[in-house]
């Protein structure tokens, strides 16, 4: 394997999710070397992944090229690797291509998707995560309608047009009112055998309430307009069992060709490739200033670390989160490097919930403040702008995205790619 030589302080980060990112820009004027590893060579606006998901928008409109964002940072060095381990002896992280020594290491892995045991289901129910995801997820979703077309059997057909989305947090509701609007707007004067607003799409939900994380009165909003766009909400139900023909809720078997996870994540392998006490999602406990325990110069921040707020209470996953520990990290790190006082335990500051039910609607829970409706939607909207990375002109994005809602996203209804049984 080849080495990789280091001659000013090394700082590693592993990701280049928001929080990856946000570290290596906050340390542009640091005298350091820093290598960003990642196994995709671009960053991805994560939050709108269900809108590719589901044929709104084309995955480039919500993924830029890492070494683009980083092209003016002269101490920042971009490798498309694939981390296997990270040698705590030596202070080296093993990729698959070479082994990079670090005086400073930031993890920041995200997470991936949480069966609760079931691990045989994900075959059988994707979920959402990565480009990859969302594209094979379109693919999936828009064959439905052809193969509906196509056949002559009625069960058949039903087990087609039956869309079934297993958890109700955001990104299950968000999956839920774009296929529901799919299905009775985009798709509704395409074919010429089905009627494809006669498809069922079924949002199981094993608590109590949508939007868990949400106050009760957006939760119950959120529900209503679910309710308007067609979407069926199974409440308090939990899914006994996924397999190739669908879902168990209940003793009830529904059938249906695509079944989508959204009910859990569980971290990345950091914890594992540290040692590192974890707690039950596999998050990596971490110290009050993000790193990791008897490991003073290893941190790890985002969807990977259990860190908790004020309140003692666990900090979301969202990309706020992930964005104020990675300037949080880089200030300590350059606390470290100057000799000047450390910065005091990390500390979130709440920005806010936003979750979106269809193209016109959304419900947002600000710390001063409860929106929803219409006025959330483009509340929403105009935040998304706000936090893109790397694009020079956020006004061409926003006027682009305007066109793909008019127009109910035409390009990026492209059947593309195929699937092994075809």
């Amino acid at each position: 394997m080849q080495q990789v030589q280091a001659k000013r302080p090394q700082v590693v980060i592993v990701g280049a999710g928001f929080g990856g990112l946000f570290a290596a820009r906050a340390l542009r004027r640091a005298d350091v070397d820093i290598s960003i590893v990642d196994q995709h060579n671009y960053h991805l606006f994560q939050p709108l992944l269900y809108q590719v998901a589901t044929a709104g928008l084309a995955p480039s409109d919500i993924a830029w090229p890492i070494r683009s964002i980083l092209r003016r940072q002269k101490n920042a060095t971009v490798l498309l690797d694939r981390v296997l381990e990270v040698t705590l002896v030596e202070n080296v992280v093993v990729t698959a291509k070479q082994r990079i020594p670090f005086d400073y290491l930031l993890l920041a892995t995200g997470a991936r998707h949480a069966y609760f045991g079931h691990g045989d289901w994900e075959q059988h129910a994707p979920g959402l995560k990565s480009i990859d995801d969302a594209t094979s997820i379109r693919r999936q979703v828009l064959m439905a309608f052809e193969r509906a077309e196509m056949s002559s059997d009625a069960s058949e057909r039903e087990q087609l047009l039956n869309f079934v989305i297993v958890g109700a947090g955001p990104t299950g509701v968000e999956l839920a009112g774009a296929i529901a609007e799919l299905a009775r707007r985009t798709l509704a004067a395409d074919f010429r055998r089905i009627d494809s607003r006669s498809a069922r799409v079924i949002l199981i939900e094993a608590g109590p309430r949508v939007l868990p994380a949400f106050p009760d009165k957006l939760s119950d909003y959120a529900l209503q307009a679910l309710g308007k766009l067609g979407v069926e909400v199974r409440l308090g139900q939990a899914v006994s069992l996924c397999d190739a023909d669908g879902v168990i809720v209940q003793d009830e078997r529904i059938p249906s060709a695509t079944v989508l996870w959204a009910a859990g994540v569980a971290a990345s392998p950091a914890g594992r490739w540290l040692d590192a006490d974890t707690d039950r999602a596999g998050r990596v406990l971490v110290n009050g200033d993000l790193s990791v325990r008897n490991h003073p110069h290893i941190f790890v921040i985002g969807d990977a670390a259990a860190v908790k707020d004020s309140n003692g209470k666990p900090v979301p996953g969202i990309a706020p989160a992930a964005k104020q520990q990675g300037r949080y990290v880089a200030g300590v790190i350059r606390a470290r490097l100057t000799g000047t006082a450390k910065p005091p335990d990390f500390r979130y500051r709440h920005a806010g919930n936003l979750a979106t039910i269809g193209r016109k609607s959304a419900v947002i829970d600000f710390p001063f403040m409860q929106l929803s409706g219409f006025f959330a939607w483009w509340v929403w909207g105009i935040a998304h702008i706000y936090f893109l990375i790397g694009v020079r002109s956020p006004l061409t994005v926003a006027i682009n995205w305007l066109w793909q809602y008019a127009t109910f996203g035409r390009g990026a209804r492209l059947i593309t790619g195929k699937q092994p049984q075809e």
